[in-house]
C-alpha cells in the first residue's frame, strides 16, 4: 500500500515560490515520461486498475507499475501499488506496440500480473504525459514537487510518501501557510485528470 500526501498548488507562481524556498534542500530533478495501458477489453480500468510505464532522464531503467483501488481523502492518497524495474528497450517496444506487453510478460512479474490476474487477452495504449519532479529532503520528509504537462493544462502538486501522512501533511501545510502560499487538497490522481481531459475545477 502506497500512502502519500498530495497537495495541489494553484499556479506556476506558487510552484516557483515553493521551489525557491526549498532550494537549499534540493537533491534531484527527474524529467519523467509516463505511458498508460489498459486491457484491450477494458479489463484493468473496469476493476479499476492502472498499468504504467515510466521513463526518467536520471534512471537508465524503465519502471513498470500496477496500481489498483486508489482512494484520495483530505489530501491523503492510498493505493495498492506493485512496481519493478524493466529493461528500457522492452518498455519502449511496449509503448510502440502495446500488444507486445503479452509477449514481454515473461520478463516482468508486474506485466505478468496485469495479464494473468486481470485476464487481459491484449493491451492498448492510452497515451500519457510528461512530468518534471523536483525532489527535496526537508525536515525528515522526502518532498516531490511536480509540474505535470497534460497537453491541455499544467498541474502543480506536492507529494510526500509517509508512514504517518497526517503528521507529514501538518508540517507541509504549516510551511505553506507560514509563507503565504495558497494550496488545496488534491482530489484525484494525475491519471484520472489525464483521462478526463480537464484540470480539476475547469
Amino acid at each position: 500500500m502506497e500512502v502519500e500526501v498530495k497537495l495541489r498548488l494553484p499556479d506556476a507562481v506558487a510552484h516557483r515560490h515553493v521551489t525557491t524556498l526549498l532550494s537549499p534542500f534540493h537533491v534531484a530533478t527527474h524529467r519523467q515520461e509516463n505511458h498508460f495501458f489498459d486491457g484491450s477489453s477494458g479489463e484493468l480500468s473496469s476493476r479499476p486498475a492502472t498499468l504504467r510505464l515510466r521513463f526518467s532522464d536520471t534512471d537508465p531503467l524503465c519502471v513498470v507499475t500496477l496500481k489498483a483501488k486508489a482512494v484520495i481523502v483530505d489530501g491523503v492518497s492510498r493505493v495498492e501499488e506493485d512496481e519493478e524495474p524493466l529493461d528500457p528497450s522492452i518498455g519502449r517496444d511496449c509503448v510502440a506496440e502495446p500488444e507486445k506487453i503479452l509477449s514481454s510478460a515473461a520478463e516482468s512479474r508486474v506485466l505478468r500480473r496485469a495479464k494473468e490476474e486481470f485476464g487481459a487477452l491484449g493491451f492498448v495504449g492510452l497515451g500519457g504525459f510528461g512530468n518534471v519532479r523536483e525532489v527535496y529532503e526537508w525536515k525528515g520528509l522526502k518532498l516531490e514537487v511536480d509540474e505535470t504537462d497534460f497537453g491541455f493544462g499544467t498541474l502543480y502538486e506536492i507529494e510526500c510518501e509517509s508512514s504517518d501522512p497526517e503528521e507529514a501533511k501538518k508540517l507541509i501545510e504549516e510551511f505553506l501557510k507560514d509563507n503565504g502560499i495558497d494550496y488545496s487538497y488534491s482530489v484525484t490522481s494525475k491519471f484520472a485528470i489525464f483521462r478526463s481531459g480537464n484540470l480539476p475545477g475547469e
